[in-house]
């Protein structure tokens, strides 16, 4: 007789279906009784989190270290690297967010829109949490707390999958995220991760449309484009960051020097830092001295084009590929046009829908650059840091959207939330 063994490798994929489909038929179950519970009850899950988070920071600390350690022996790039990091303090800002997040207004059961038809039919639209989010990330263990809390007053459940790069960190938050809803009387199974299965589990997540209602992704251009390509449940796609600035003919030179270096040097590894800076030529020679040397002080490596590198000797000389980067470090790609729509036209080339800022002392400029310029964000004498979840007053953000479904910019609660109708009648039927 044979002796027939099973294919280990069929084993493997068939237990690793059932233990993800068995969480995340829990995070479904967990959404439903979500979705009943009232904004005290999610309030006081929410501030559960933000003590728990205090309460455990050396914990998490001892975490990210170890995480921190192995990225940099794996060479993790110096902006990843930032975006991993977790101390006291950006912890202590995690945990605030979270509290941002008890103040705001529950969507679930707005009325978006109602009336009474003439037959005495009232009906009405209402905010509805939309089940279970998953999220897809890298090396932003922020971003398991924010997804989740934003989730949490929503009525959402949320599946997670945030990278190898942080692992660990993410291991410790998922517990305190689970322990502290568990804590308040809601299912702590309302959080999974599909960590642990590596790949296959991003994989699984993206494909499992009975389970999970959307799909966030958060990260490099490459890992958002896998997840558009290979999901089957519903994207909602976040944007990397090719972000311009663009100093008008009329631009003030003290605005400039510090917008641009806000821009850039703030945090340059987030996806709202400024990328290129664009100069009209009537105010290259006023404006790019100040704006560069200020921003070399600060460690700052200039790529300039041909006219720039006339002006400021020191800039290394821009490829094609520079237009099309998003550095997320200390390097700026830097260049003259001669006219707006010079530069409109540069932004419409290389622009990936994030956040475009205009300076100007130019009104008609301005109005023009606003109503032209397609981006989920568009800006007047501003800096392009501002493009934030917490800034814009959501508390916290799931991400930054640059589609046009739905939800565009800022993710906070509404973006969260989906409507259905209903329909209140007294015995009427159709005519």
């Amino acid at each position: 007789m044979t002796d027939v063994r099973p294919d280990p490798a069929i084993d493997l994929e068939s237990n690793l279906a059932s233990v993800l489909d068995g969480r995340l038929a829990t995070a479904k179950e967990a959404s439903r009784r979500l979705a009943r519970a009232t904004t005290a009850e999610k309030d006081a899950a929410l501030t559960a989190i933000a003590e728990r988070l205090r309460a455990r920071v050396d914990e998490i600390v001892a975490a990210n270290a170890a995480d921190l350690d192995a990225g940099r022996r794996s060479g993790l790039s110096t902006g990843l690297l930032d975006r991993l990091t977790l101390d006291e303090r950006r912890i202590g800002a995690i945990a605030d967010a979270v509290l941002d997040v008890v103040a705001l207004t529950d969507p679930v059961g707005e009325t978006v829109s109602g009336r009474t038809l003439p037959n005495g039919v009232r009906i009405e639209q209402v905010r509805v949490p939309l089940g279970v989010v998953g999220a897809i990330y890298e090396a932003r263990p922020n971003v398991t707390v924010d997804i989740a809390a934003l989730a949490l007053k929503s009525g959402n459940a949320v599946a997670l999958r945030g990278g190898s790069a942080a692992e660990r960190t993410n291991a410790v938050l998922v517990e305190v995220l689970r322990d502290a809803i568990s804590s308040s009387g809601l299912p702590g199974d309302a959080v999974q991760t599909v960590d642990d299965y590596g790949r296959e589990g991003a994989r699984h997540l993206m494909r499992a449309r009975d389970h999970v209602d959307v799909l966030i992704p958060r990260g490099s251009a490459a890992l958002i484009r896998a997840v558009v390509d290979e999901a089957t449940v519903p994207v909602i796609e976040t944007g990397a960051g090719v972000v311009h600035m663009f100093l008008d003919a009329s631009a003030r030179e003290d605005w400039s020097v510090d917008l641009v270096h806000n821009a850039k040097v703030q945090r340059p590894s987030v996806c709202n830092a400024l990328e290129t800076l664009l100069v009209h030529s009537d105010a290259a020679a006023r404006l790019l001295p100040p704006v560069l040397d200020r921003l070399e002080a600060s460690g700052v490596t200039v790529h300039g084009d041909e006219r720039v590198r006339e002006l400021h000797p020191s800039a290394v000389p821009t490829t094609e590929e520079d237009w099309a980067t998003e550095h997320m470090s200390l390097d700026l790609s830097v260049g003259i046009v001669d006219s707006l729509d010079e530069a409109l036209d540069h932004i419409r080339r290389y622009s990936t829908k994030h956040t475009e800022s205009i300076i100007t002392n130019d009104l008609g400029n301005a109005e023009r650059f606003l109503e032209e310029v397609d981006a989920a964000a568009v800006m007047v004498n501003a800096s392009t840091r501002f493009t934030d979840g917490a800034e814009f007053g959501f508390g916290a953000e799931v991400g930054i959207s640059t589609q046009k479904l739905h939800a565009r910019g800022p993710m906070g609660l509404p973006e969260l939330t989906s409507t259905k109708w209903i329909v209140r009648g007294a015995g009427h039927a159709r005519a």
